[in-house]
């Protein structure tokens, strides 16, 4: 974006931000993976440096029977990975099939602007990711105590919203104080999905 929140013409076509590297500026060498998963397709987009972004299918209906008993497999993506996209497929791939396994795993680096810069969005984010333990479920409020801001559970809801990396940062086990599940990027079905898995 550029200042103002206009789209640069190189990026109107696309919402993927085009992330600069560390040496030089140059633009990264995006790639993209398609996970057929339990839940549909993931689409998952990535360079050398880490992973920008994964993008989760709309579900309207939840899988049943045959659709969740799918085997999470790379169904497009080339054939030599960069080794964060390597990792996210592996990790992703353990979380649906054997998730007690994901502990073990690394995780990708992550190279969204999001993910870079000092932001109180970035600091949710990473708190989340660190803080929560698998299997667990948060307030928004809680989150922001764990955050460091108690009055800001609003915000909380705008991070999730904004999470690049949905799943490994779990913004799906992000709930309201009611114990409502609160919306999710993907729909409730899909939240609902993820939460009981």
């Amino acid at each position: 974006l550029l200042p103002g929140g206009a789209f640069s013409s190189t990026m109107a076509s696309r919402l993927v931000p085009k992330v600069n590297s560390k040496q030089g500026g140059s633009p990264c060498k995006e790639q993209h993976v398609v996970l057929l998963s339990p839940v549909g397709k993931i689409e998952i987009s990535g360079c050398e440096t880490g992973v920008h972004e994964i993008k989760l299918p709309k579900m309207s209906v939840l899988p049943s029977g045959a659709e969740s008993s799918v085997a999470c497999e790379v169904c497009e993506g080339p054939e030599e990975m960069p080794q964060p996209l390597q990792q996210c497929t592996a990790w992703l791939r353990a979380y649906f099939c054997e998730p007690a396994t994901t502990g073990t795993l690394p995780l990708p680096a992550f190279h969204h602007p999001l993910l870079q810069r000092d932001s109180f969005t970035r600091q949710v984010l990473w708190t989340l990711l660190r803080d929560v333990k698998f299997g667990e479920a948060v307030s928004y409020k809680q989150l922001a105590d764990l955050a460091g801001n108690s009055r800001a559970a609003r915000a909380v809801g705008g991070a999730m919203r904004s999470n690049p990396v949905p799943i490994i940062i779990p913004c799906h086990r992000v709930i309201r104080s009611s114990g409502d599940i609160g919306n999710y990027g993907g729909g409730q079905r899909l939240k609902e999905w993820l939460l009981s898995h």
